[in-house]
């Protein structure tokens, strides 16, 4: 059987999209939206309308027709705590993403536009592995702080989708694997998946500082900042995503301009290189102890895995847990595709969204 899917990645300044024929990439853009027209939209929901035209445009301009689809993924948003793999896009998601979302974010118009592409053909839309994938167990979720449980927020959808690949590749079953996955992007996320789940992260604001994020920072130094009366609540949230880790040390969210900086004898960005590797490879010990040392691949993935000098830091560091696997790349509209394939080839079944109040009533 063959099957058309379209892609959608929206994010905060370009949409990015795809169509594979099955396994097959056809075609890939990226649109990219003119800021200053982005700023006229008071809510990322009012950017719909734009998005949706422009996405149908490149189609259009590509011979695509729509009609041709078997069926639309689009990037999973922020949601409350789901499952791993395929929802089905119903109209209880689309109002939670819609007027009440977990937090206003351009991902949140995946699941809109890919809806309101599929509806009128009579196909299925599909999420697959929204940024809100919970699987952890019980004794994960305490923080210290009663109430203030920890969140699972991370780069779901090319962690798992790499650990598929790393499976599939070695001839076994993602659910008989344990496996931790460091995925290296502008922020930095770190996950164990133990046979077929994840049940445990390192997130951005608990790990490794990355390009641009701040990591895990010593909290009484955070606290007395927060209340010394020189920063708002927005300049502190900034300084610790937009404007921490590399760009506070060096001015530069860009790693290879740091291993420019290197080769030409920079002490410091030697210094803060290294410390980032150091503080990924400390995640992958953190979370080698949640399947008690029983590890059999690492896996370093995301666009910063390209960097052979990082991962060479990272390696040295963790190999004697567990054999090492580089998957460089983002990959995330490959990974919402084939994801969507497996659904289609029954190979996985996709859930159907509900509200937790509802589930409970």
């Amino acid at each position: 059987m063959n099957y058309r899917i379209l892609a959608i990645n929206p994010g905060s300044t370009s949409t990015k999209i795809a169509v594979y024929d099955n396994d097959k990439q056809i075609l890939v853009k990226g649109i990219d939206h003119n800021t200053a027209d982005l700023e006229k939209y008071d809510r990322v929901q009012d950017q719909f309308d734009m998005r949706k035209s422009e996405v149908l445009k490149v189609l259009q301009e590509n011979n695509i027709e729509i009609n041709t689809l078997s069926a639309v993924v689009g990037r999973g948003g922020l949601l409350p705590p789901v499952k791993s793999g395929a929802y089905l896009v119903n109209d209880q998601m689309i109002d939670r993403l819609k007027n009440r979302p977990v937090i206003e974010h351009a991902s949140n118009l995946g699941a809109i536009i890919s809806y309101e592409i599929a509806r009128p053909l009579g196909i299925n839309a599909y999420i697959y592995d929204s940024v809100a994938v919970d699987e952890f167990k019980d004794v994960a979720r305490l923080s210290g702080i009663s109430g203030m449980d920890r969140e699972s927020l991370s780069h779901a959808l090319n962690s798992r989708a790499m650990a598929i690949k790393y499976a599939k590749e070695n001839n076994t079953n993602y659910s008989d694997l344990n496996l931790i996955v460091a995925h290296l992007g502008g922020g930095i996320t770190v996950s164990v998946h133990e046979k077929g789940k994840m049940v445990d992260i390192v997130s951005d604001d608990e790990g490794s500082f990355s390009p641009e994020r701040a990591g895990r920072v010593p909290c009484k130094k955070l606290i007395d900042r927060c209340f010394s009366g020189n920063y708002t609540h927005k300049e502190m949230l900034k300084m610790i995503r937009g404007k921490g880790g590399i760009v506070s040390y060096l001015n530069t969210v860009d790693v290879r301009a740091v291993e420019k900086m290197i080769s030409e004898g920079n002490k410091e960005a030697k210094l803060v290189h290294e410390a980032m590797a150091y503080q990924v490879a400390k995640s992958i010990g953190e979370l080698a102890t949640v399947v008690e040392g029983r590890v059999d691949a690492i896996i370093i993935t995301g666009g910063i895995a390209y960097s052979k000098m990082m991962t060479a830091n990272i390696k040295k560091r963790v190999e004697f847990i567990s054999k090492i696997e580089i998957l460089p790349g983002e990959n995330e509209l490959e990974s919402l595709s084939l994801g969507t394939l497996r659904v289609l080839n029954k190979e996985e079944e996709a859930r159907e969204y509900q509200e937790a109040s509802l589930a409970k009533a």
